[in-house]
């Protein structure tokens, strides 16, 4: 059975009969955890194994894990730091700002690797315009090209853990006070005006990014719908003029900024004819289901299955990971930073 397109979520920490059912559906490709999800590290391995079992390929399972405020798994994980902190120890040692970064992606991916997670929705390379709460310190710097180093750094060592990075959220979210998860954002600059946020795919791109997510952001500008429901965003701009050739999410298609277009299954084929691979719907299992019963079955390309079984972590886990002197550098050199904010977004996918 080939991946379908949609990721999807679970109620508890354990699969019920009704989880069972839906993620074996063709039209599913992938589940995305939360902090519902999630006891302890024994528990969601044995919660990712019990996933994994249900399908051949076996299903993606995917987590927002940046640091800093979006951190689902917290108990006896290590509290990764916040975007931010990375920017400021650039202004003061570039290079060793963006060894610690490079650091801080490998542990967060090999942490993650060891509990059966193939990948995070990290990082988040909207930029800092000071007016964005949702974003805030999840963005790395107002620098644009500061911000690419570092994510690039970040990418790097997620790539070393055998985890691919899924940059978010195109073409930028930092320049708008609307929170996608309750409303509708819209940036009214020209096409031109977007260069600085664009920027930090580029060198991103040529790093082989394996996976960028699309903003709920609408760009009157330059087309009528948001950014993730867009075929000039994501065919035009990403795919066209930026040349990327990996997987495209849509942000959550239940968020509110998705919500003015339609209803769930309206939206879902509007990502899908923008050239969305993957449609994340969280939070609501009647859209879900809505969405299994109206979407057409074949409605993903083979392109598309292959961009996403392209996903999957690589290579074993790692055995003995707390053992080893480069973790514990990290994590030592990561809890001699500030407090770490504590989580206060929702459940919702970010």
């Amino acid at each position: 059975m080939s991946l379908g397109p949609l990721m999807v979520d679970i109620a508890g920490t354990e699969l019920s009969a009704e989880d069972i059912r839906v993620l074996a559906h063709p039209l599913v490709g992938g589940v995305v955890l939360f902090t519902r999800n999630y006891r302890n590290p024994q528990q969601v391995a044995a919660l990712t194994a019990a996933i994994r079992a249900l399908r051949t390929p076996h299903l993606l399972i995917a987590v927002d894990h940046e640091g800093g405020r979006v951190q689902r798994f917290r108990e006896a994980f290590t509290r990764l730091p916040a975007a931010r902190l990375l920017g400021r120890r650039f202004d003061e040692d570039r290079r060793d700002a963006l060894e610690f970064a490079q650091s801080v992606g490998w542990l967060m991916a090999s942490e993650l690797r060891a509990v059966g997670v193939d990948f995070s929705f990290a990082p988040c390379v909207d930029l800092h315009y000071g007016v964005s709460e949702i974003i805030g310190d999840r963005a790395f710097h107002t620098d644009p090209d500061i911000v690419a180093a570092l994510a690039v750094a970040t990418l790097t060592g997620m790539r070393d853990a055998g985890m691919a990075a899924v940059a978010k959220h195109f073409p930028g979210h930092g320049a708008v006070v609307a929170d996608s998860h309750i409303a509708l954002p819209v940036d009214r600059r020209e096409f031109a005006d977007l260069e600085a946020d664009i920027r930090p795919y580029r060198p991103l791109i040529d790093n082989n990014l394996p996976g960028i997510m699309a903003a709920h952001v609408v760009f009157p500008a330059v087309d009528a719908l948001p950014a993730s429901l867009s075929k000039r965003w994501i065919m035009g701009v990403l795919r066209g003029e930026l040349g990327f050739h990996g997987c495209v999410f849509a942000d959550d298609l239940s968020m509110a900024g998705a919500a003015a277009f339609g209803d769930v299954v309206a939206r879902a084929e509007l990502a899908i004819a923008a050239g969305c691979d993957v449609l994340p719907i969280c939070n609501d299992r009647h859209s879900v289901e809505l969405v299994l019963g109206r979407l057409e079955a074949d409605v993903a390309s083979a392109a598309s299955q292959a961009r996403l079984v392209r996903m999957r972590a690589r290579g074993e886990p790692p055995a003995g990971l707390h053992g080893t002197r480069h973790w514990q550098q990290t994590a030592s050199r990561i809890a001699a930073l500030s407090i770490i904010p504590p989580l206060v977004l929702t459940e919702g996918q970010s």
